[in-house]
């Protein structure tokens, strides 16, 4: 099949599908409008790669109607050029705000959109303009698809088209338990997201200073995974809460060693104020971590409460506190949450299946 898809190529998100894609003997032209190291994608068959190599800086400097997307539409008659070229059996946008956008204005047919959470969550709420062109993305598209069902009733707000549910899952052979240190008597929380205010990773600081405080006996490290705007902000409140010596920030942790990461945690905790797919949960459930989330959407739609991990109230501190020490005091149900976890992650989450998913729509609306 010849699958023509428009999305950011940098993307993690974007590199699993195409390669995966790619490897089952599909062909795929990924385009993309900002400019992006293809590094990632060298020696994936089948593949061709194109570029607007737009500047992310430059199009919010110029900063027009829209927040600066509308100057995306400038690579629409590059998008039709390149159609015309490799002549695709199905288009399909992934970010509905953007690319799906594009997508829709090209005009080819059967075009798929995936939405994949703020351009459903955010961007509509920004005025009724923004809404008209969301509800005319869809429209346009012969099928929508997300990645989770509490998104997927955010997207019908805009549509009353059916939406399909393509889970963003793991590779279960990689994303798998390593040996643990039995010797260590360090108990290691974790987080990986990035350094923004949505993932509240300031509310875990505090519940982890808070930890500290309820079990001063115990040898506690919260590591910190992934860059961005919070960084000296969070280094910060670690400086002002007495905690700064049992916290490390890693910096940025690349897809490929991400499943030795979990395996070094007791714990993964991930406080987001919204969740639209708990991906960080699924890959540290994948590794048999236990998972302390709040109860953003796309959390309680992955977590098992009580069974693969707890669910605490967002913004709740003294919650998160509890939680954390719960599983602290209690190793028989860290092991047994672990387990829970990696096993509903084999049921729900498994990779190959979920592009098996996405495989069957393709067919079903291919030329």
């Amino acid at each position: 099949m010849r699958i023509f898809i428009l999305s950011e190529i940098i993307s993690i998100h974007t590199r699993r599908w195409v390669t995966s894609l790619c490897q089952r003997g599909h062909t795929v032209f990924l385009f993309g409008l900002l400019k992006s190291d293809i590094t990632p994608y060298e020696g994936i068959p089948n593949l061709t790669i194109y570029s607007c190599d737009y500047s992310l800086e430059e199009l919010y400097r110029k900063r027009q109607w829209i927040n600066g997307k509308i100057q995306y539409i400038g690579g629409l008659a590059a998008v039709k050029r390149k159609i015309k070229e490799f002549q695709p059996d199905i288009l399909h946008a992934h970010y509905a705000s953007s690319y799906g956008l594009i997508g829709a204005l090209a005009g080819f047919h059967p075009y798929i959109v995936s939405v994949w959470g703020s351009d459903v969550y955010e961007y509509p709420n920004a005025g009724g303009l923004y809404r008209r062109l969301l509800r005319y993305t869809f429209r346009k598209a012969d099928t929508i698809l997300s990645t989770s069902h509490c998104m997927a009733a955010e997207t019908k707000k805009y549509t009353d088209k059916d939406i399909s549910i393509t889970p963003f899952g793991v590779d279960v052979n990689r994303f798998a338990p390593y040996p643990k240190d039995n010797k260590s008597e360090t108990f290691v929380i974790g987080n990986v997201k990035t350094l923004k205010p949505v993932y509240g990773i300031d509310i875990l600081i505090k519940a982890f200073a808070e930890l500290c405080r309820m079990a001063p006996e115990r040898n506690l490290l919260l590591k910190i995974a992934g860059t961005g705007p919070q960084k000296d902000a969070l280094q910060d409140l670690c400086k002002s809460l007495g905690v700064s010596d049992k916290v490390q920030f890693l910096g940025y942790i690349p897809n490929e060693q991400l499943p030795a990461l979990y395996s070094s945690f007791d714990v993964a905790v991930s406080l987001s104020r919204r969740e639209s797919f708990g991906v960080v949960a699924v890959e540290a459930m994948a590794c048999e971590c236990p998972v302390v989330t709040s109860d953003a959407d796309g959390f309680k739609e992955v977590v098992e409460d009580g069974v693969t991990g707890l669910i605490v109230p967002v913004e709740d501190v003294h919650s998160a506190a509890q939680a954390l020490y719960k599983i602290l005091t209690d190793d028989s149900l860290r092991t047994s949450m672990g387990k829970a976890g990696r096993q509903r992650v084999l049921r729900l989450y498994d990779w190959e299946k979920n592009v098996d998913t996405m495989e069957a729509i393709y067919s079903r609306y291919a030329k």
